[in-house]
């Protein structure tokens, strides 16, 4: 079954996997401020009418294509974003490797945040090479839950 969208622009979509199940954020290019955060929102609301503790759901983060993250998205993105996504059930962010240099390092500093920002919660970020290796990780995250 193919991937459901559920949000696109030019520069993203959200999609889901209801066979993981997981929801997908896939950067297409850079996103400004006002745009990141709408994407990442159409996801999260969607990710929190979906997963409950009887039935979590996974992340996948596909940014391959993604350029920089603004520094303060960077903060939103450590801070609300990771707050809401760990009261729905959230506990690993699978992350699609970035092609450019930009999109790593965006990566690693959001990986880094998360770290710091939230030990006491337990959200871990994971990379891996492609989407497919992605939804399974995401899969198996969620079955040693």
């Amino acid at each position: 079954m193919p991937d459901s969208v559920i949000f696109s622009q030019p520069y993203g979509r959200v999609l889901v996997d209801a066979a993981v199940p997981c929801v997908i954020t896939q950067w297409l290019t850079f996103a400004n401020r006002t745009d990141f955060i709408a994407l990442q929102e159409a996801a999260l609301v969607y990710f929190e009418a979906h997963s409950t503790p009887a039935a979590p759901w996974g992340w996948v983060g596909d940014i391959r294509r993604m350029g920089a993250i603004p520094a303060e998205v960077q903060e939103w993105l450590a801070t609300e974003f990771n707050a809401r996504a760990v009261a729905s059930g959230l506990r690993e962010v699978s992350i699609v490797e970035a092609e450019n240099v930009f999109g790593q390092l965006a990566a690693q500093r959001y990986a880094h945040n998360t770290a710091h920002a939230t030990p006491a919660t337990g959200l871990a970020t994971a990379l891996y090479p492609t989407l497919a290796r992605a939804k399974t990780g995401a899969r198996r995250a969620l079955a040693a839950r």
